[in-house]
């Protein structure tokens, strides 16, 4: 072969690997790692702190999505109810293990180290889009793929909420994400213009609301897989596991099956959200009953009514159990060995 035929062969060599690499790029993790997360260029739009903005927004924040559990430092322990250590809002390290390290910042109105410089709207883009101020994706940990489905209402409501709360001066530090982790996020966040509020008079459509957009209670009984991706057929089955109060405790499955909560009706479940206790078993800390005891009637009652329609799932939990392996989600849990 004369040098003119290898320079052109490896030339066809370089095309059709780049060929190959485009195609497998957009067929796998997208382009979205390469070059930076989707996201809508901010506005001016400010939300107006109204006495019934302020009420929704602390029932939100305090009660329903629970945004104090991550954002502020708790010792659980041995505990009915957490400690919390900081202020409210104060920020806290979720993960830190290494290279890997996660932390959900300040959210008080302090100018230097919270929220007190944001605007309305790079808050409203942070909580249901997941872009952070700095224009970067933030760690799904942060809910917003969940919260992408809040009302536009009740997004305002908690902003209003937080920035009437005492700021706080604390820095709880940054995340810091190895590579490819760093980049794969990019994928995760997606604009949101604009989100209707739901039917409150249908109690399952109101319920899927409370529970899937601003409870997100699937993030915690969802079991998910070793990738941190929840686990194809197994939503609300709970199974993964919570050690912050000193007790290894597995989520339960709270899907209509025999192994979840079919046993339940109406009474005995806003009883159990309301005494954090199942027929006199106390639930373990890690289930934040101290925070949804604050819910009124009527949205307990619509939680339920919408639980009662999920797919019923068999996965067998029970922490008074001697913990074991299951196979379905590969977690050590009671009755692991029975799945």
């Amino acid at each position: 072969m004369s040098g003119r035929s290898l320079v052109r062969f490896a030339g066809y060599a370089c095309i059709v690997v780049l060929l190959l690499l485009t195609i497998g790029i957009t067929l796998t993790v997208g382009w979205r790692p390469f070059i930076g997360p989707q996201k809508r260029p901010l506005t001016a739009r400010h939300f107006e702190p109204t006495p019934e903005r302020l009420k929704r927004g602390e029932y939100l924040v305090e009660h329903t999505s629970l945004c104090y559990g991550c954002h502020t430092a708790f010792d659980a322990k041995d505990r009915d109810t957490p400690q919390f250590l900081e202020a409210k809002g104060a920020g806290r390290v979720m993960a830190d293990q290494g290279d890997f390290r996660v932390v959900a910042p300040n959210i008080t109105p302090d100018p230097e180290t919270g929220i007190g410089n944001w605007t309305d709207d790079e808050l409203a883009r942070a909580i249901r889009e997941g872009i952070g101020r700095d224009g970067r994706a933030l760690f799904p940990m942060m809910p917003y793929k969940s919260f992408r489905h809040m009302s536009d209402e009740d997004l305002a409501s908690v902003i209003v909420y937080l920035r009437s709360q005492p700021p706080d001066h604390h820095d709880p530090g940054k995340t810091h994400l190895p590579f490819p982790v760093s980049r794969l996020i990019n994928s995760a966040p997606q604009p949101v213009t604009t989100v209707a509020a739901p039917d409150s008079a249908n109690p399952v459509a109101y319920g899927k609301y409370l529970v899937t957009a601003v409870g997100v209670c699937g993030d915690c009984h969802t079991p998910r897989d070793s990738h941190g991706q929840p686990i194809a057929g197994m939503s609300m089955a709970g199974g993964n596991i919570f050690d912050d109060s000193g007790h290894p405790v597995a989520t339960a499955n709270i899907t209509p099956d025999p192994s979840g909560i079919s046993y339940y009706d109406e009474g005995l479940f806003v009883r159990v959200m309301r005494t954090a206790s199942v027929k006199g078993r106390k639930l373990n800390v890690m289930m934040p009953t101290w925070a949804f005891s604050g819910l009124t009637d009527q949205d307990l009652k619509s939680i339920y009514a919408y639980l009662r329609t999920l797919p019923p799932v068999r996965h067998r939990i029970d922490n008074t159990e001697k913990p074991s392996l299951c196979k379905i989600d590969g977690q050590m849990h009671g009755m692991g060995e029975l799945n």
